[in-house]
């Protein structure tokens, strides 16, 4: 099987503060399969480190009010564009993401409240029909 996964969960220093959210579950769980790292933050041309995002009112915007929301948007395009271009079956994001997050996203205030909604690559992969789960869910869902 084919399995995309966020870059950050495999361990690349992409995340916005230059770090990553390496995952031993998802090493595990991609194990025997042909992977395809993504970063949709990057592949939308923003650089590592970055300032925080969120997603305010629809516009994925930095704390001081700049709008990223085109560079999120095309990185999501191109992504997308790698996941299909690959064939794969799944998508493995990072949670609470204003790109990745698949089940909640921060509300858009940077205080750290969480609310159900979905990042923007999260959102074109289901729009797509891609089975997508969120890392957090590796513990409960083992099956492909």
């Amino acid at each position: 099987m084919k399995i995309a996964v966020s870059a950050c969960l495999l361990g690349e220093n992409c995340k916005y503060n230059g770090g990553n959210n390496y995952s031993e579950k998802v090493a595990e769980f991609v194990k025997n399969h042909e992977v395809v790292a993504v970063c949709p933050e990057v592949m939308g041309g923003l650089s590592t480190p970055r300032e925080s995002s969120e997603i305010v009112d629809g516009v994925v915007r930095h704390k001081d009010g700049v709008s990223v929301d085109e560079e999120f948007r095309k990185g999501a395009e191109s992504a997308l564009k790698k996941v299909l271009d690959n064939g794969v079956e799944l998508v493995i994001l990072q949670s609470r993401s204003p790109s990745c997050g698949v089940k909640e996203i921060y509300d858009g205030t940077f205080s750290g409240k969480l609310i159900p909604g979905q990042g923007v690559f999260a959102k074109l992969l289901s729009e797509n029909n891609i089975r997508v789960l969120d890392v957090s869910e590796l513990g409960n869902t083992m099956v492909l």
